[in-house]
């Protein structure tokens, strides 16, 4: 698993202009939730950056005052017209305590419908799972290779052990679709 280590160090000042002078100097406060107690905290926009701007699932060493803390990314502030990182809230990870996290989805295999002349459509990047740290891994591997024209892969069809998925299971995921060639190809054939 991929992580990603931020110094960063412990906040004493609060409120609004102790928030705003930090940002001013090209900090982003934060908070690290989940753990015996809450920690705020603040680290240099940089550090952030591989972080917050990918689309892989990372875990982030938090680095304040010699300790370290295993994070994962639960939710982010951006400034509206700036587009600049505001806030930052971060999960620790506490080993015997189930976690819910986004997982990125990765298809795996060719589709049958594709090699047919389909259109492969993934309609959903990721999934969100419920569990304990240790299970924790970058991607969920879905395998395509016996998706065929017109079907659809749902959440149920997702199977992945130790990992409680949150999202309804009747939705789809990902689907082949006909191509318009296709379509007419079919309608030349029924005219015949």
């Amino acid at each position: 698993m991929k992580t990603i280590t931020i110094e960063g160090n412990l906040r004493t000042d609060f409120g609004k202009s102790a928030t705003r002078q930090l940002r001013s100097q090209g900090q982003v406060p934060g908070v690290i939730y989940g753990g015996a107690q809450e920690i705020n905290f603040y680290a240099p926009a940089a550090a952030f950056k591989h972080f917050v701007y990918t689309p892989s699932f990372q875990i982030a060493e938090v680095k304040l005052d010699g300790k370290t803390y295993r994070t994962i990314l639960k939710d982010l502030q951006f400034d509206k017209v700036t587009d600049v990182l505001t806030h930052i809230d971060l999960l620790e990870l506490v080993e015997d305590k189930k976690v819910v996290a986004t997982i990125p989805l990765k298809f795996t295999g060719t589709s049958a419908g594709v090699k047919q002349g389909g259109r492969f459509i993934a309609k959903f990047k990721s999934l969100k799972v419920k569990t304990l740290p240790k299970h924790l891994k970058e991607q969920i591997e879905v395998p395509i290779d016996t998706l065929e024209i017109n079907g659809n892969i749902r959440v149920e069809d997702v199977k992945e052990e130790n990992y409680e998925i949150m999202n309804s299971p009747r939705i789809p995921i990902a689907s082949v679709v006909m191509t318009r060639q296709l379509k007419q190809e079919e309608a030349a054939a029924a005219k015949k």
